[in-house]
């Protein structure tokens, strides 16, 4: 199963996550409440993480907001951004086991993942669907991705001290101003995703301000 984190805040990275699971380890996963992590707070979450760990093979990507913006530059599109982060946690899986289908949320077209898969990512069963952390893996990935999420978005709060919160709500765009006023609008790259209209918003709020 494969699940992303972070592409609807704009604060923090994106993480792509991979969980690899047999019948016996998703059944024993499902007792625990590993459930869709949208569903669940982040104290469950990261404890499931750490449950999922201990019985799983997974993979965890991490694209800082540095590498993101840098890298959603060149693909000009969310979507192959997102399919490249997902091609790449599969064939990572794929170097450590002998899986043979992977399940994968349906954010695209077909076409848009299965163009960036790579070698052995080629060779396997790849079903996209709506709603796919109805399936274990895929849960237990979004757990895993989540939960690395918070731990990152948590990690630069501390950095700045100052709280970056989730989302792209008004309380973003509040804290985005506190953030430019202490560290400048450049240091946004660092710590934001720009193509977002939060920045948008943030560089026209500081041009009105001067």
């Amino acid at each position: 199963g494969i699940d992303e984190s972070g592409k609807g805040d704009f604060f923090g990275p994106l993480v792509i996550a991979g969980c690899f699971l047999t019948e016996k380890n998703a059944e024993k996963l499902k007792l625990k409440g590993v459930i869709d992590s949208k569903k669940l707070d982040d104290k469950k979450i990261l404890s499931l993480s750490d449950d999922i760990k201990t019985c799983s093979i997974f993979d965890i990507v991490v694209i800082g907001n540095k590498k993101y913006n840098e890298l959603y530059d060149k693909f000009k599109n969310l979507n192959r951004l997102l399919a490249w982060g997902h091609s790449t946690v599969l064939e990572n899986i794929l170097n450590k086991t002998n899986c043979t289908i992977a399940i994968s949320d349906k954010f695209a077209d077909e076409s848009v993942i299965k163009n960036a898969l790579k070698d052995k990512g080629k060779t396997i069963k790849l079903l996209q669907q709506t709603k796919a952390e109805s399936d274990t893996a895929v849960a237990a990935a979004s757990i895993l991705a989540r939960a690395e999420f918070v731990k990152r978005i948590s990690s630069l709060s501390q950095k700045y001290e100052i709280n970056l919160p989730k989302g792209a709500g008004q309380n973003v765009l509040e804290q985005g101003e506190k953030f430019i006023q202490k560290f400048g609008i450049e240091e946004l790259i660092n710590v934001s995703k720009t193509h977002f209209k939060t920045y948008s918003a943030l560089k026209t709020s500081q041009k009105t301000l001067f």
